[in-house]
C-alpha cells in the first residue's frame, strides 16, 4: 500500500470508531496518525522495510503494527472487522453535506436509521427536525443534499474521467486495426462535469476493434456490443462508449460527436445555407439528408470541414454554441493557452497548514518538473479546521521560504518560492490578517471559507471589499462551489469582475477538479474588462501540480490566451506585476 492508501485506511478507522462511540482520544489518534503518514517525506514502504516506524513521532506500537500489516499485506484484519461491524449505509450517509460521524451516530441511535433511503423517509415524516441539534433547517438541508446526491449519481468530474479515457485511447492506438482515434463529446470539450466518456475510432474492421475494446483491463462490465458501437462500464462507475467508423467518415463523425447540441445546430445550418447537408457521415452536396458517398465532399480533417463552411478552425473546447462562430467567421480565433505555457501556480498549501509536504520538498519537486516559481499561500488563522497560521507562524514561514530561496540560489538553481497567504474574507467583510502583515508577503489570495448563507448583496460586498484592498492580488475560488457536492453561494460575479477591473485585482481560475472556479462562462466578460486570470492548482499534495493541465483546459474553453493569464509570465515580469497593484493603490 502507498502512503496515501495507508492514510485513507487510518482516517476511515477513526470515522468508524467515532460511529461506534469509541473514546475520542482513540479516534483522534487514528486521525493524527493519518496526517502524520501523509506528511512523511520518506516513502512509508522504506520506513516499514527498515523497521524505522518507531522514529515517526506519534506512532505507538499498536499503530506501528497496523501500518506494517497494511504495507506488507495490503490489508488490515482490524479494519475489515470494524467495517463489518458498522452498517454500510452509515458510511454512505457521511457523503451528505452537513452530516458528520457524530450526527450519523445520533440518527442511528435515536431513530435506527442506517441507510440514505431511511434517512430521506424520516426527513419527509418530520422526525429529524425533532432531534436535539437538528431542527427544521437542518432537516431541509439533509433532504436537499440527498436529492443533489441522487441527481449527481450519474455525473462525473472531468478529472476522474480523463485518466481512464486516456488509458483506453492509448490502448486503442496500439490496436493494429485502428487507423485514427480520439476522445469526443463533453470530455473532448473539457466540460467540468461529464455524463460518460465518448471515444471514436476509424477502421476497416470495426468488429475487431470493438472486441479489443471490451477486453481492456479497465472494463468492469460490457453494457452493449453492436457492429459499430459498444458501451462498457469502467472503474468508478463511468460509462464509456466507443463508436467505430470508416476513415473517410472519421473527420465528420469526430466533429459531430464533439460539438454541443447548440454548436451542431449552427454547423448544420451553415451547411444548408451553402446547399449542403452535414451529418456524422459526411458533408454532402445535396438539398436533402443523404449518406451517399458519391455526393460527399472530400475533407480529410476537421479543419477542412470548417474551411468548407466558411470558418477558421474552432478548437474543441470552444464548441459550445457560444461566441465561437463570430470569431471563426472573421478568422479571429486566438491561439489559446497551452498548459505548457504555465510557469507555476500562485495559490498552494504546504504542511504548515493543511498541505502534505514541506516548502522545500515542494520547491525541489517543482524544479524537477521544470517550473519557474511556486506560491506558498497557507491558510490564515480563522481557518482553524485547516490548521491556519497565526501572525507569528506567518513570519516564521517567511523566514523559512527565504532560507530555501537562498539555498537554491547558492546551488545555482533558477527557481523561486513566493511567500504568501490565502487570507479569509470574514463574514463582516474584514480580512483575517491586518494590512501591515499582508504587506510583508509576496502574494495575497483572498477567499471566502465561512458563512456561505449570506444574501447576494452581502456576499458580493465581501468580495468587492477584498478586491479593493491594495494588498490583495487575487480573489480565490470566486463562488465557493464544489462540483457535484456544493452549490455556489449567491454572488453577483459581474459586479465583482467590475471591481477587479477597477482595482487591478486578478481573479483565480482554481484548477482543483471539484472547483474550476471562476466558471469558464464568465471569463469572456472578464477579458473584455481587462481582468487577468491566474490558473492556480490550490495544491495540497505534490501530485496536484497536474491540475495545471485541467485548469489550462478550462482557460482554453473560456477562450483565454497566454497573454490573458498572469502565471505564464517569466519570473522577472511576474515579480513586477505583483508589485504593480500596491504601487497603483499608492498613486
Amino acid at each position: 500500500m502507498t502512503r496515501e492508501q495507508v492514510a485513507e485506511v487510518l482516517t476511515n478507522i477513526g470515522i468508524l470508531l467515532e460511529l461506534k462511540g469509541e473514546n475520542p482520544f482513540k479516534v483522534r489518534a487514528y486521525s493524527n496518525a493519518a496526517r502524520t503518514i501523509e506528511t512523511q517525506a520518506e516513502p512509508i514502504e522504506r520506513l516499514v522495510e527498515q523497521g524505522r516506524l518507531g522514529e515517526v513521532r506519534g506512532l505507538g506500537e499498536a499503530l506501528q503494527a497496523k501500518i506494517t500489516e497494511l504495507v506488507t499485506t495490503g490489508k488490515l484484519e482490524y479494519y475489515e472487522a470494524l467495517m463489518a461491524s458498522v452498517p454500510a449505509g452509515l458510511f454512505q450517509m457521511l457523503e451528505i453535506p452537513g452530516l458528520g460521524p457524530k450526527k450519523v451516530k445520533l440518527l442511528h441511535n435515536e431513530l435506527g436509521i442506517e441507510s440514505v433511503e431511511r434517512l430521506e423517509q424520516a426527513c419527509k415524516q418530520g422526525k429529524i427536525a425533532q432531534l436535539k441539534g437538528f431542527g427544521e433547517k437542518t432537516q431541509a438541508n439533509i433532504l436537499e443534499g440527498i436529492q443533489r446526491r441522487r441527481t449527481y449519481a450519474l455525473r462525473h468530474l472531468l478529472a476522474d474521467a480523463l485518466p481512464l479515457a486516456h488509458a483506453l485511447l492509448e490502448s486503442l492506438r496500439g490496436c493494429p486495426e485502428v487507423i485514427r482515434c480520439s476522445t469526443a463529446g463533453s470530455l473532448r470539450r473539457s466540460r467540468e462535469v461529464i455524463g460518460d466518456v465518448d471515444l471514436l475510432a476509424s477502421s476497416k474492421r470495426p468488429g475487431d476493434v470493438l472486441d479489443f475494446f471490451v477486453s481492456q483491463p479497465g472494463v468492469t462490465r460490457v453494457l452493449a456490443k453492436g457492429e459499430t458501437k459498444s458501451s462498457v462500464l469502467l472503474e468508478g462507475g463511468i460509462q464509456c462508449d466507443l463508436r467505430v467508423v470508416s476513415d473517410v467518415e472519421y473527420p465528420y463523425a469526430l466533429m459531430y460527436f464533439t460539438g454541443s447540441k447548440e454548436h451542431n445546430i449552427v454547423m448544420r445550418q451553415r451547411a444548408i445555407e451553402r446547399g449542403l447537408r452535414l451529418n456524422e457521415y459526411g458533408l454532402f452536396r445535396s438539398e436533402v439528408e443523404i449518406r451517399d458517398p458519391a455526393f460527399r465532399e472530400n475533407c480529410v480533417s476537421e479543419e477542412e470541414v470548417f474551411k468548407r463552411l466558411g470558418l477558421s478552425y474552432i478548437p474543441p473546447e470552444m464548441r459550445e454554441g457560444q461566441e465561437e462562430f463570430l470569431l471563426a467567421e472573421k478568422d479571429e480565433i486566438p491561439r489559446l493557452v497551452e498548459w505548457t505555457d504555465l510557469r507555476g501556480s500562485l495559490h498552494n498549501h504546504s504542511n504548515w497548514s493543511d498541505g502534505h509536504q514541506t516548502p522545500e520538498e515542494i520547491a525541489r519537486s517543482m524544479i524537477e518538473l521544470g517550473l519557474a516559481y511556486w506560491g506558498v499561500t497557507d491558510h490564515s488563522i480563522s481557518s482553524f479546521q485547516a490548521n491556519g497560521l497565526d501572525f507569528a507562524r506567518v513570519r516564521q514561514q517567511v523566514k523559512e521560504v527565504g532560507r530555501i530561496n537562498e539555498l537554491l540560489a547558492r546551488e545555482g538553481v533558477e527557481f523561486r518560492l513566493f511567500t504568501g497567504t490565502e487570507v479569509d474574507i470574514l463574514k463582516d467583510g474584514r480580512l483575517d490578517f491586518p494590512d501591515d502583515l499582508l504587506a510583508e508577503l509576496d502574494i495575497v489570495v483572498a477567499s471566502i471559507h465561512q458563512s456561505f448563507s449570506g444574501t447576494q448583496a452581502e456576499m458580493t460586498a465581501r468580495l468587492v471589499g477584498a478586491a479593493r484592498n491594495p494588498y490583495v492580488h487575487i480573489l480565490g475560488h470566486l463562488t465557493g462551489r464544489l462540483l457535484l457536492e456544493r452549490e455556489p453561494y449567491l454572488v453577483d460575479q459581474h459586479a465583482v469582475i467590475d471591481a477587479c477591473a477597477e482595482t487591478g485585482t486578478w481573479i483565480e481560475l482554481n484548477a482543483s477538479p471539484s472547483r474550476l472556479d471562476m466558471d469558464w462562462r464568465l471569463w469572456p466578460y472578464a477579458k473584455v474588462k481587462g481582468v487577468k486570470c491566474v490558473v492556480n492548482c490550490d495544491a495540497h499534495r505534490l501530485e496536484h501540480v497536474g491540475f495545471l493541465r485541467i485548469g489550462a483546459g478550462m482557460a482554453r474553453k473560456a477562450g483565454l490566451t497566454k497573454q490573458d493569464i498572469i502565471n505564464t509570465l517569466p519570473i522577472e515580469k511576474l515579480t513586477k506585476a505583483l508589485k504593480a497593484k500596491r504601487l497603483r493603490a499608492r498613486r
